[in-house]
Order: structure tokens, then C-alpha cells, then sequence
């Protein structure tokens, strides 16, 4: 992004303008105070404290081991380098399973270290805590399809919602979360028709990671974006670091593409 072009902070308001003019939303993980700030300057609109972090940054095979505490540095690191992203903070696996208060207490933990908002995985069964944290004032992003933490369930990285019955439940739960006080919705390992019809049937953004272009935007990891991940590499990411000078110049290519919806194209999609 051109440094004299004067940039106002992303926040939820922005979002539902860009969201009704249509214009593709750009979400990418972020754990740092120097990553935040490049996400800064090549025009990020959401950085996302992934618990993906477990992977990427710890070594662990799975999102499952991160704990509140970690999400709460991260959040506070990634906070502290933010200018004008919107910081939207993952709750780790078991911070919002064992009851409602100890959720709403965690939830409350991320914002206090910077998040503008939270965001958990679930369908109906979350609703009442979405429900709760919204008429708080914590803004909630909902998380359906594919959903990492619970991997050991569903049995490996499969995509979600091929079969009629999984897209109907696609859309029952995404409906409920949009009623419930959702924000937004990250769609991940979906079909890209069945993306399309649950975001045709919302009036809120969705975000797509494996969701093809019709969501009203796209996230990926960053590290899977500079392609230096050296775990499995899913189908839906791109190496935007090939042909790229710098780091700032392959996640602004990254947003451009996003922007012009160039990305994702069909290949990265199901």
C-alpha cells in the first residue's frame, strides 16, 4: 500500500460497508507485532490470531494444544503492532466448551488484550454463547465446515457439506448464528456452490478459506501464503511469495487478488 495514501482503521462498521457494497473482504492470520504491522501496509482489512498458531508456530500437529494463555499473547502482540486492521481472535480448543461463564471469561481475556473481536467454531450448539457475548458487546465471528478442532471427530481433513444432509446442516447453522448475533462466518472446506448458497442466504459476510470466490471474502495462513509451511499443503492456499520481492509485496499481492477476485480460482477451490 502506498505509504502517503492516509488509511482509516478497519473496524466492524467498515466491514458491513465493504459487505454492502460488495466489496471482497481481505482476512489473513497474523501472531506478531512485526507481521502486523506489514499486514498494515500491504492493506489487510482483518488479521485473524489463528489457533492455527499451534501448528505454525509451536510445531504441534494440531490446533488442539493451544491454550487461552497462548491466544491472549499473540492477541496482545498482534494488538500492539496493529494501526488499522481489525484484530479477531480465535478461542482455543476447551476455552468455551466446559461451560458458558468460563467462555464468556475467556472471551473477555482476548479482548482485553487487544482483540476488537472473537471468534469460535460450532453451528447451533454455540448459539446460546454467540447469542450471550453479542448482547455483551463482544462481537462474535462464527466458524462451520470444516473446523479444526475437531479433527479427531470428523476423522481427518475432509471437506464439509458434499452430501444433502451436510449442506442442509450448513445452513441451518450459519442461519442460527446470523440469528444468534454472528458478525460474520468463515467457511472453510466447503464446496464452492454450497459456499455460495449459504452466502446468498445471509446478510452477513462470509469468509472463505476453501470456499471459493462467492463469499464475501477470503482468509489464509500466513504462512501458507509465503509458502514456507513445510506440514501438508491444502488445496485452497497459494504461494503469493513466487515472483514477489519482499514479503509486504507478496501479502499486498495477496489482497489484490482477493480484491480483484482473482483469488481463489477454481483450482483452489472444491
Amino acid at each position: 500500500m502506498d505509504q502517503k495514501t492516509e488509511r482509516k482503521p478497519v473496524r466492524l462498521s467498515t466491514i458491513k460497508k465493504m459487505y454492502e457494497a460488495g466489496e471482497p473482504i481481505v482476512m489473513l492470520t497474523c501472531y506478531d507485532a512485526t507481521f502486523s504491522s506489514v499486514e498494515d501496509e500491504a492493506g489487510v482489512d482483518i488479521k485473524l490470531i489463528g489457533d492455527s498458531l499451534g501448528m505454525v508456530m509451536q510445531g504441534h500437529e494440531t490446533t488442539l494444544p493451544v491454550t487461552i494463555d497462548d491466544m491472549v499473547y499473540h492477541t496482545a502482540c498482534v494488538a500492539r503492532g496493529n494501526k488499522y486492521g481489525l484484530v479477531l481472535a480465535d478461542m482455543n480448543f476447551g476455552s468455551y466448551l466446559v461451560n458458558e461463564d468460563e467462555a464468556v471469561a475467556n472471551a473477555v481475556k482476548l479482548m482485553q488484550a487487544g482483540a476488537h473481536m472473537v471468534k469460535f467454531e460450532g453451528g447451533v450448539e454455540v448459539c446460546p454463547l454467540a447469542r450471550r457475548l453479542t448482547v455483551m458487546g463482544i462481537p462474535v465471528c462464527g466458524h462451520v465446515g470444516f473446523t479444526p478442532q475437531s479433527v479427531n471427530a470428523i476423522g481427518g481433513y475432509f471437506v464439509q457439506g458434499k452430501t444433502k444432509s451436510g449442506e442442509e446442516k450448513l445452513l441451518a447453522d450459519t442461519l442460527a448464528l446470523q440469528e444468534a448475533g454472528a458478525s460474520m462466518i468463515v467457511l472453510e472446506m466447503v464446496p464452492a456452490d454450497v459456499a455460495k448458497r449459504v452466502t446468498e442466504a445471509l446478510s452477513i459476510p462470509t469468509i472463505g478459506i476453501g470456499g471459493g470466490l462467492n463469499c464475501s471474502g477470503q482468509v489464509l495462513v500466513l504462512q501458507d501464503l509465503l509458502g514456507i509451511f513445510p506440514g501438508r499443503k491444502p488445496r485452497f492456499t497459494k504461494n503469493f511469495m513466487e515472483g514477489a520481492a519482499s514479503i509486504k509485496e507478496a501479502v499486498a499481492n495477496y489482497v489484490k487478488a482477493v480484491k480483484n477476485r482473482k483469488f481463489p480460482a477454481p483450482e483452489h477451490s472444491f
